[in-house]
């Protein structure tokens, strides 16, 4: 009797705690389902200008082209401005931004671009397509190149005793494969893929800002350069931040006093809410190694 009366202290202990879990986490369950049936948007769902994030490394262009699809079939919406912090990534999805955004400018919006703390390579690639760039004197851009990286660990797979056997159809089938060196006409093979890449990259640029070809080719080895530098080679229109681009594009379409903005709300999963955001799935993505060699319009130091 006396050892039953001793166990009960822990067992109210227990099913008092497992309710506290139990409970914190029907709490957080709804948290995250009220959140997910929350507008879309921080902000109005009406406005002249609206604000579109480009953020980290890209490697997936849909969302951002889905907003700028949004806006430019969106009436109320004047003009747009992309907020670049990115150091570039993969070419593909740098390439279909930058078609969205002439589309918005077909469709007589005026897009212009304002550059954070770094926007380059495939970050400038973006912000060449608006109608006007500013930048922060101290911004780094630039970095107009294209680049493909491979690693090799053929002496590493001698010494575990590791005998690659490759199977394939065609002599370029495994071209850059980790487990053998490159062949000299497999190396000009993938440099004249790159070299392709940037001239679409210079084509770009020339296009979206007007300049000869020529021109542009004199810096676009992949120099980094700062905002002010950019501004003196013509690759920006003016130097200031977000809060002069939003008073210059109110401006430009004609907007009295402050005008309204629309932002919309970035979606988390969440896991990652859950986490409190320490482990992004942005993060996650560009820290993990990619299984593939990635053809990229990418800066890294």
């Amino acid at each position: 009797m006396q050892a039953t009366n001793q166990n009960m202290p822990q067992r109210s202990f227990f099913r008092s705690f497992m309710r506290f879990v139990l409970g914190l986490f029907a709490v957080m369950v709804l948290i995250a389902v009220g959140s997910a049936l929350l507008p879309d948007r921080w902000k109005s769902t009406s406005g002249e200008i609206a604000v579109v994030n480009v953020q980290g490394l890209l490697m997936d262009s849909r969302d951002i082209v889905n907003q700028l699809s949004d806006y430019r079939h969106n009436s109320q919406v004047r003009g747009v401005i992309l907020r670049i912090d990115s150091p570039g990534g993969a070419v593909a999805p740098a390439q279909e931004i930058y078609n969205e955004i002439m589309k918005l400018r077909a469709n007589s919006k005026t897009v212009y671009a304002s550059m954070g703390t770094v926007a380059a390579s495939g970050g400038y690639y973006i912000a060449c397509a608006a109608d006007y760039i500013l930048a922060n004197p101290g911004t780094l851009t630039g970095s107009i190149s294209a680049v493909m990286a491979f690693n090799n660990i053929e002496e590493l797979t001698k010494k575990v005793g590791v005998k690659p056997k490759v199977i394939k159809s065609g002599k370029f089938k495994d071209v850059g494969s980790p487990l053998r060196s490159m062949t000299p006409e497999e190396q000009k093979l993938l440099q004249d893929v790159v070299d392709d890449v940037h001239k679409q990259f210079v084509q770009a640029i020339a296009k979206g800002r007007n300049m000869p070809p020529s021109e542009i080719h004199k810096i676009a080895d992949g120099r980094i350069m700062t905002g002010q530098q950019a501004l003196k080679l013509k690759l920006i229109d003016e130097v200031g931040g977000l809060e002069k681009t939003i008073e210059l594009l109110a401006k430009k379409i004609g907007v009295t006093g402050r005008p309204k903005l629309i932002e919309q709300k970035e979606k988390t999963d969440f896991l990652d809410w859950f986490l409190q955001g320490s482990l992004s799935s942005g993060l996650a993505e560009t820290l993990a190694p990619s299984p593939h060699p990635r053809l990229q319009y990418l800066w890294f130091p």
